[in-house]
């Protein structure tokens, strides 16, 4: 189930499922210790001795978010009790603590008693095994832990006459504290859990358990006819008793008000610090339409507008802040293959530094980069993946295959990074912070890829594609090499290395000839997507057409209107296009990861975000007058319009119905949209007379 509104604050991250269930909560690091490992927190309502979850039937659900920040707007209705539930949801973007707001709209004339319930069924540490939980009568709370992972849960109703009271009035007994609460078993013995407890609206009471547990807390709020009454909600996190009821203690101090307006305007100011001028989008677009297209264009900028800021949002809710960039972290993913995305993999964490490089995003980025040097190798590679801590994460990448010891890597993870970090430089011109990693990063990695080549052909040794399913010479990894070893030259020319800049172009010269001899296919009209050397001589080549042939030019070993690279993106473009109302591109000809249909003539693959906006970007890099930018208009409309209502943009969605598959949301897949609409602006305004820029 997607994940459809994730908020947090680079430390704490909260993900919900579509049916606005709290499904991940990851805590210290995002993507790494998820407390509940994927099971739901639910939440239920209880009103004239009915009672349902709002996850369930009955309920009409509206997941988005509040304009241009990191708070929820989620909206609940039950006709059959007549109820209307506002809720804003967020991780505060300072202190560990999540924090709900419900507004309860009560659409009966009677004055009524509602109930609110909430059932948290943690797996600390990512499994329920010794785990406690407690309730605390002098806090009126409840209390889950295990080691130095401690949770305080808590609740609170505003004043009857409203929320505008002062601070000191949250210390009044009957504002704070569960009113009913049930702590016990689950999931051994034939026990579900508390929350079957709370389905009639009275909690048990019992005060503590251990081993496999969760809890429920209750919230009464009187609800007067046709009238409102407000909640909260919030559940801190710590390493132990102290600092959780610290964090209890500054919420009951301030008002959860407080902490709500604080997080709602941080993340506002952080999205527009570097205002991009998209109000050019309306030029071109006004001028491109009649008056009769004029309702629609409009339209039209207002959702790529939206989507460029959300997309920056929910970027930063998945970058940890000692500067791992997750890929995902929707855990249900690891039901298809008991593993997730939680992982830094340099080369998603590479192109989504360069999404934020872009937007102006540098405190951001330099922490990824840190987080490279610490753990790339001291042979110059960086391995598969990792985890946030800095830890080396799980790999399917063998250390021997086909008789003989191999490298596992994607030779493009290790590429990648120094090409992003010449552009943040290019961009920052930070001299004092690139100057630690010229040699620790910088130089161990350009050496090792200017060693780790065939000298016969120049190209790179065999390693693993970027889709981490075969192993090769890829058209996608020589693009990238050329392009980590340029930036490299570039730093050497920087720091007055001139034997070092002359090694790492040389290289570079030699993996584009050797991509111009072996990689170009006379016979497809196009270059290939993979070679490999047999064993008698000669070479096996890979004719599938492959939307990540995008790397040949995308890194700047060619020019974008090269008649190679013009030939290679149409062919991507006619043969992986998706022929169904959905559209969109495919990764490649006949892609079996998370198939639904056979039909590969019309659906070649499912459509991917990242491949669709690849296909955008040759575009724009392509153009020659602002009228041959709108099919990457057309794309960029295709992608906002296929997100979830939240913004929210999986990894891939069905040809047919549109529904996200695999993970979402995707860092990488918002990390594309963000450097598409850039991209855009940038060849705009070199496009447009200088008078059209007024």
């Amino acid at each position: 189930m997607p994940r459809d509104i994730p908020i947090g604050n680079g430390s704490l991250l909260i993900n919900f499922d579509q049916a606005y269930q709290l499904r991940d909560l990851y805590w210290p690091h995002v993507g790494q210790e998820n407390h509940t490992a994927g099971h739901p927190f639910r939440f239920g309502v209880w009103v004239d001795g009915q009672f349902s979850w709002v996850s369930g039937d009955g309920w009409s659900r509206t997941l988005a978010y509040e304009s241009d920040t990191l708070v929820t707007q989620v909206t609940l209705y039950n006709p059959a009790l007549n109820l209307r539930l506002a809720c804003r949801d967020v991780v505060d973007f300072h202190e560990n603590l999540y924090l709900r707001q419900i507004t309860v709209d009560n659409m009966d004339e009677d004055d009524r008693e509602v109930r609110l319930l909430f059932a948290h069924d943690f797996h600390i540490g990512g499994h329920e095994v010794g785990d406690s939980a407690y309730y605390e009568p002098e806090r009126a709370a409840v209390f889950h832990y295990k080691g130095q992972r401690w949770f305080m849960i808590n609740v609170a109703k505003d004043s009857p006459d409203g929320a505008d009271k002062a601070p000191s009035e949250w210390r009044h007994p009957w504002a704070l504290g569960v009113d009913q609460w049930a702590v016990g078993i689950k999931e051994v013995q034939g026990k579900e859990g508390t929350w079957r407890d709370a389905e009639d609206g009275v909690l048990s009471g019992n005060a503590v358990a251990q081993g496999s547990v969760d809890s429920a807390v209750a919230l009464h709020l009187n609800v007067p006819g046709r009238g409102q009454a407000t909640g909260w909600h919030w559940i801190a996190a710590g390493e132990d008793f102290r600092e959780v009821t610290r964090i209890n203690r500054d919420v009951r101090r301030k008002g959860p008000a407080t902490f709500l307006k604080r997080t709602r305007d941080y993340w506002t100011l952080w999205v527009i610090k570097e205002h991009q001028n998209l109000t050019r989008m309306s030029s071109i677009r006004l001028r491109m339409s009649s008056i009769r297209d004029l309702p629609h264009r409009m339209s039209s900028i207002r959702l790529l507008r939206h989507a460029y800021r959300r997309s920056l949002l929910i970027l930063r809710t998945q970058i940890d802040n000692q500067g791992a960039i997750i890929a995902a972290t929707d855990f249900d993913i690891a039901h298809y293959g008991r593993d997730t995305y939680a992982y830094m993999w340099p080369r998603d964490g590479a192109l989504v530094a360069a999404a934020l490089i872009e937007a102006g995003y540098s405190e951001v980025t330099r922490r990824f980069f840190n987080f490279c040097h610490r753990v790339i190798t001291d042979e110059g590679y960086l391995l598969h993946k990792f985890n946030p801590d800095g830890s080396l994460a799980s790999s399917w990448h063998g250390w021997y295959y086909e008789r003989r010891k191999q490298l596992p890597v994607q030779e493009d993870e290790t590429a990648l990074v120094l090409w992003a970090l010449w552009r943040h430089f290019g961009r920052f011109r930070d001299v004092e912070f690139v100057k630690p990693h010229f040699r620790g990063l910088v130089v161990r990695a350009a050496n090792w890829m200017a060693g780790y080549r065939d000298p016969d052909t120049g190209l790179p040794l065999p390693s693993w594609d970027l889709w981490e399913e075969r192993n090769g010479v890829l058209a996608w990894t020589v693009g990238a090499t050329w392009g980590g070893l340029q930036a490299a030259a570039n730093f050497a020319d920087a720091f007055g290395e001139d034997g070092l800049a002359t090694t790492y172009r040389r290289a570079a010269d030699e993996i584009r000839a050797g991509t111009e001899t072996y990689l170009w296919s006379p016979d497809l009209g196009r270059f290939a997507r993979m070679i490999n050397r047999q064993d008698g001589g000669g070479w096996d080549v890979d004719s599938e057409t492959d939307a990540s042939l995008f790397g040949l030019w995308y890194f700047g070993m060619f020019a974008p209107d090269d008649p190679r690279i013009v030939a290679t993106m149409k062919a991507v473009r006619d043969r992986l296009w998706v022929k169904t109302d959905v559209g969109g591109v495919a990764r490649y000809e006949n892609d079996r990861y998370h198939q639904v249909s056979q039909d590969v003539e019309t659906v070649p693959g499912n459509p991917w975000f990242i491949c669709t906006l690849w296909l955008a970007q040759w575009t724009i890099a392509t153009a020659q007058t602002v009228e041959d930018l709108q099919p990457a208009l057309d794309i960029l409309d295709w992608a906002a319009a296929h997100a979830l209502p939240s913004g929210v943009m999986a990894e891939q969605v069905h040809p047919y119905t549109n529904a996200p598959l695999s993970v979402s949301p995707l860092t990488w897949s918002h990390a594309t949209l963000v450097t598409t609409v850039l991209e855009y602006l940038a060849r705009l305004k070199r496009l447009q007379a200088p008078t059209d820029l007024d």
